[in-house]
């Protein structure tokens, strides 16, 4: 399921808030984009203990319970110990659209009716269920018309502002957080098609992890193993880079103002993409679209900006070339009048540095 309006975590609260209370509600979101941690977050600020239910480990006898026979003869089902409380709680059927056909009917009532048998939910309890859409390629079945009928769906975005201000709290690594200060659209990427690691929230939390337990005498070799082991490829590079800069004192600031080279190296390749990637989000931010708008100031930065792309040229043409390329839309990022007079004064450029 896809929707086409989306929240970002700091919405979700308040609308559970008016929903959760009064019907069931059904989270939809990516894998790793905090769907769980927002439930069990609510459910504490309401004073309510969490009780988590993962579709995928259950069997329908798992809900209904266990046949006993009654003093007058008859049989009833028992739910289960976890289900069957006093005290109102919040249910949180995490992994529900995951679960087997089965399972999601013996839901049925339970969402709807607030019952399972003779069992019903104390009052004031709520239920949230959570899951991830097929497109992300995690496991998910189609969910019944039936069960969708039954939930207010809500979807969820990964949003690098709310994210940040979560982790200024919770002790998420300074690299970590400054990191994705400057590059907030490497918080999250798509699934990819095959089997390898991709950035989520989740991902970056699991590295800040790390980073902490490492402590400051982290090899450059491990931060490698690190980062590729829970980031999309280009971001784990990009973040290694960003480490490099961080431990050597060594920035883009330092080139722009000519006090400072291209690290030129074949093992400092990852920190140079990085710095390349940061030279053209540079380019973007103070170069107007129409060069009559140019200031005095924009018109040197445009003159030192192509002086260095002819220095990263002969670097490493492949990374001088990322400067320049388009954006993933197919859309040039440069404004065009900047890319005209780099490809026109790039030769007299080349030739001066002979």
């Amino acid at each position: 399921m896809q929707g086409a309006v989306t929240v970002s975590p700091s919405q979700v609260p308040e609308l559970l808030l008016g929903l959760a209370t009064v019907r069931p509600v059904f989270l939809w979101g990516a894998p790793g984009i905090g769907k769980s941690s927002l439930v069990r977050e609510f459910a504490e600020s309401l004073g309510l203990e969490c009780v988590s239910l993962i579709g995928t480990q259950l069997a329908p006898e798992d809900l209904v319970g266990v046949p006993q026979i009654t003093p007058d003869g008859r049989s009833r089902f028992c739910p289960p110990e976890s289900i069957a409380r006093e005290q109102p709680y919040c249910l949180f059927l995490d992994e529900l659209n995951a679960a087997t056909p089965d399972v999601q009917k013996a839901f049925y009532s339970l969402i709807l009716d607030r019952r399972i048998g003779s069992y019903e939910l104390p009052a004031g309890s709520i239920v949230i269920g959570a899951g991830n859409r097929a497109t992300d390629g995690a496991l998910a079945r189609p969910m019944a018309s039936a069960l969708v009928n039954r939930l207010v769906h809500v979807h969820l975005r990964a949003s690098a502002a709310d994210w940040l201000g979560w982790a200024a709290g919770h002790g998420i690594h300074p690299w970590v957080q400054d990191y994705l200060t400057d590059r907030p659209d490497h918080l999250w990427s798509a699934p990819p098609k095959s089997e390898e690691p991709f950035s989520t929230p989740r991902a970056w939390h699991m590295l800040s992890d790390a980073l902490h337990s490492f402590g400051p005498t982290l090899e450059e070799e491990t931060l490698k193993v690190l980062a590729h082991g829970l980031l999309t490829p280009p971001h784990a590079v990009a973040f290694c880079g960003y480490a490099k800069i961080v431990r050597n004192s060594f920035g883009l600031d330092s080139i722009l103002k000519g006090d400072a080279r291209w690290p030129h190296r074949l093992e400092d390749r990852d920190l140079l993409y990085y710095l390349a990637d940061s030279f053209r989000g540079r380019l973007v931010k103070e170069l107007p679209a129409k060069k009559e708008y140019a200031s005095d100031s924009q018109r040197k930065v445009a003159y030192r900006a192509k002086s260095l792309l002819v220095q990263l040229a002969e670097i490493s043409v492949e990374v001088a070339q990322t400067v320049i390329a388009d954006g993933a839309d197919g859309n040039p990022l440069l404004p065009s009048w900047f890319l005209i007079e780099a490809a026109r004064d790039m030769p007299r450029l080349v030739e001066a540095r002979r």
